[in-house]
C-alpha cells in the first residue's frame, strides 16, 4: 500500500523527550516500511525516520521561539498533503480536526486516530464529519458517535524497556508526564508525604502550566523526598520507571490511553491509577497495577503493588501493547477502509452506467 503517514509538527518524530503522539506515529511509521509498505511521513524536518520524510519546517515547532502561530504550518503541512492526495492508496492522520475539511474534498480517503479528548467545541466538527472514518485508541475515548472502524491499542517496542526484575534501593515511587492539573502530579506529591515515600518525577512544562507548576509542585520539591528531574530522553525514562517500586498515574482527567502506563509496566514496574478514561483498559487489575478510586486509596495499595509479580507487569505489555499489534491492527483499517471505497466507487459506476 501507499499510505501518507500526517503527524503534528510540535514534536519531532520520534519525540527526543516527551510526545505520545509522535512516538506512536513513529514506531507505527517505521514498522510499515519494514513490511515492504511504501510511506511518506509528513512531520517537522528533524524527524528520524525509515520513510520518504516530506517537511514543511525544518525542526519541531517547539523548539523555535520565533514561530507563534503554530495553525499556520499545520495549513501549510495539510495542504502539501492532500495537493499529492492522489499518490497514496489512504492518507492517515495524527493531527484531529484540522484535517477534516480537507479530507471530505479529495477521493483518497483519509482515516483518522483520535490521540486526544472530545471538548465541548471540537465535538461540533467531528460530529460535521461523523461518516469519515476514525480509529479510537481505548474503547472508553467513544463519547461521541462517530464512524469508528476500530480500536487501536497504542504500542511500544517493548526490546526497548529494559526489564528490571528488582527495583532499586532506597525504594521510590515514579511519576512521568506532563506536569499539567489533568495528570496529577500534585496527588503524586501528596501520595509521597502522606506514606514517606521518595517521589522522582520527570516530564515536560508548558507555558500554559508554568502557574500551576510554580504553585503546585516547585515548593515541595526538596531534593530530599520529592525530586524533579525535568524532561528525560528515553534511556533516562526507562530506567526512572524501571528502578522504581511503583509508578503514580493519578490523573483527574477521562485519558484516552496513556502510555507512561504501559512504558512502566514493560520495564517490570507496576502501576497505580485513578479509575477514569482508558485506565480500566490498560491495566491488569491485581497483575500489572491496581486501578483505585481516589488518591487515598493509591496510598494504601501501595504495599500490594510491591507484592505483584514485575514479570507478569511485563508480559502483560507483550501481549497486548505491542508495536506488532497495533501495526496489525491499523493494517487491517487501512484495508477494510480501502476495500469499503473501492466497493462503493463500483456501485456509483454501475449506477451512471445504469442512467
Amino acid at each position: 500500500m501507499k499510505i501518507a503517514q500526517v503527524a503534528p509538527l510540535w514534536e519531532r518524530v520520534p519525540p527526543p523527550t516527551y510526545g505520545g503522539i509522535e512516538l506512536v506515529v513513529s514506531h507505527l511509521t517505521d514498522e510499515l516500511v519494514r513490511r515492504g509498505h511504501d510511506v511518506t511521513l509528513f512531520a517537522s524536518g528533524d524527524s528520524q525516520t525509515l520513510a520518504k520524510l516530506e517537511a514543511v519546517y525544518p525542526r519541531a515547532l517547539r523548539l523555535d521561539p520565533d514561530v507563534k502561530e503554530y495553525s499556520v504550518y499545520e495549513m501549510l503541512e495539510l495542504s502539501q498533503v492532500y495537493q499529492r492526495a492522489s499518490e497514496f492508496d489512504i492518507i492517515h492522520s495524527h493531527v484531529g480536526i484540522s484535517a477534516l475539511s480537507l479530507a471530505s474534498l479529495v477521493s483518497v480517503p483519509t482515516v483518522h486516530t483520535l490521540h486526544g479528548r472530545f471538548t465541548a467545541d471540537n465535538k461540533n466538527a467531528f460530529l460535521h464529519h461523523h461518516k469519515q472514518p476514525y480509529v479510537s485508541i481505548s474503547d472508553s475515548q467513544r463519547t461521541v458517535n462517530l464512524n469508528y472502524v476500530n480500536t487501536v491499542y497504542n504500542g511500544i517496542e517493548v526490546a526497548d524497556y529494559p526489564f528490571v526484575s528488582h527495583p532499586q534501593q532506597p525504594p521510590y515511587l515514579a511519576f512521568l508526564g506532563r506536569f499539567s492539573p489533568e495528570k496529577g502530579p500534585h496527588h503524586a506529591i501528596a501520595i509521597a508525604k502522606k506514606t514517606g515515600w521518595q517521589l522522582k518525577m520527570a516530564g515536560k512544562v508548558d507555558t500554559v502550566d508554568a502557574k500551576f507548576f510554580e504553585q503546585e509542585i516547585a515548593p515541595h520539591i526538596d531534593g530530599k523526598q520529592i525530586h524533579y528531574l525535568g524532561e528525560v530522553n528515553h534511556s533516562e525514562k526507562a530506567q526512572l520507571l524501571g528502578n522504581a517500586s511503583v509508578t503514580l498515574f493519578p490523573i483527574t482527567w477521562e485519558e484516552p490511553f496513556g502510555l507512561v502506563m504501559i512504558e512502566s509496566m514493560a520495564t517490570g514496574t507496576p502501576v497505580l491509577a485513578t479509575a477514569m478514561g482508558s485506565v480500566p483498559e490498560v491495566v491488569a487489575q491485581g497483575i500489572s497495577g491496581y486501578i483505585c478510586n481516589d488518591y487515598a486509596q493509591m496510598a494504601e495499595m501501595i504495599s500490594a503493588a510491591l507484592k505483584l509479580n514485575r514479570q507478569n507487569c511485563r508480559q502483560h505489555v507483550e501481549n497486548n501493547f505491542s508495536v506488532t499489534q497495533m501495526v496489525n491492527g491499523y493494517v487491517g483499517v487501512y484495508e477494510q477502509i480501502i476495500q469499503e471505497r473501492m466497493n462503493a466507487n463500483g456501485r456509483i459506476h454501475a449506477a451512471k452506467i445504469q442512467i
